[in-house]
């Protein structure tokens, strides 16, 4: 056992002394760093306002600005192009919601396969690796305009009509093969060690895989796959070149009658708006992810 364990241990055995006294470096040293942190905060807040007011005074100086301020930055058109592009965005979070719970059935069920031995399954394996590879080669904007145009000219029965419809589909048969790549990458990261205790255990093949194997694959790539899910939010928008009425179709049809671009930024906001808290949430589990690997690692 090296010395740090054994100081380690020897701390966590020790309880602290309720009449201990910092001693007066001590005390210094800790008044040292709040100080410290206190003056580089300051000096943070300070350097980004000062830019921000750089590029504010910059593009406020410009020669084009006031042309730019009345076709983008109109207040009174912001306003009345708002409710209707609210309208939209709400199709934006359906179509979202949507399809992110089948592109993480579809995901999982191609990672499943992927990372399965069993050689009565490698036809499977085969059409599963020919999925992703084709999938996330195709731009996602191409692969609206393929299924939203393609599909109905197909003309077969049963085939939904809905642009929006159309669009989800696309969206799922695109993240689907990004997600299930980031799924089977969590899955191989789990230790072998993990799934013979398991089996040691008494479960079973599906036991072992649904109650071990993957709640820690899962956490392993929680941070990536919210990742994914804000990309697939922001994406949505590519829906408009079917003819749905979501945000950006609205924007534009806002736009295209007034002559104003100001209801572009609208929609803008609104994803912004969804989109921030899910990356700083991802950012914190990120963190965590991080903190928690260090733990590991140090014992």
């Amino acid at each position: 056992m090296d010395h740090g364990t054994t100081a380690a241990l020897n701390q966590q055995a020790t309880p602290p002394d309720e009449n201990y006294r910092p001693s007066d470096r001590e005390r210094e040293r800790q008044r040292f760093r709040r100080s410290r942190k206190r003056r580089n905060t300051w000096i943070a807040a300070l350097c980004t306002v000062l830019c921000l007011v750089a590029l504010g005074a910059g593009a406020v100086a410009s020669p084009g600005w006031e042309r730019v301020h009345s076709l983008f930055l109109d207040s009174a058109e912001f306003r009345s192009s708002l409710p209707g592009i609210l309208r939209g965005f709400w199709l934006n979070i359906q179509m979202f919601l949507i399809a992110e719970v089948l592109i993480l059935g579809l995901g999982l069920l191609i990672a499943l396969v992927r990372v399965t031995r069993s050689p009565g399954l490698q036809p499977l394996r085969l059409a599963a690796t020919v999925y992703v590879d084709v999938f996330r080669g195709v731009p996602t904007l191409l692969l609206v305009f393929l299924v939203g145009f393609g599909l109905p000219a197909l003309r077969l029965q049963g085939t939904p009509t809905q642009p929006w419809v159309l669009g989800v589909i696309a969206l799922v048969l695109s993240y689907a093969a990004y997600v299930a790549e980031v799924l089977r990458a969590g899955l191989n990261s789990v230790h072998p060690a993990q799934r013979n205790a398991a089996r040691a255990l008494g479960l079973n093949e599906r036991q072992t895989l649904r109650h071990v194997v993957l709640p820690q694959a899962v956490r392993n790539v929680l941070p990536p796959l919210l990742n994914d899910f804000i990309a697939l939010q922001k994406d949505t928008a590519l829906v408009a070149v079917l003819g749905p009425l979501e945000a950006l179709r609205a924007a534009q049809i806002k736009a295209d009658y007034d002559f104003n671009y100001t209801p572009y930024l609208g929609a803008a906001l609104l994803f912004i708006a969804v989109t921030i808290p899910l990356t700083r949430f991802a950012d914190r589990l990120q963190r965590r992810a991080a903190q928690r690997t260090w733990a590991e690692t140090g014992r």
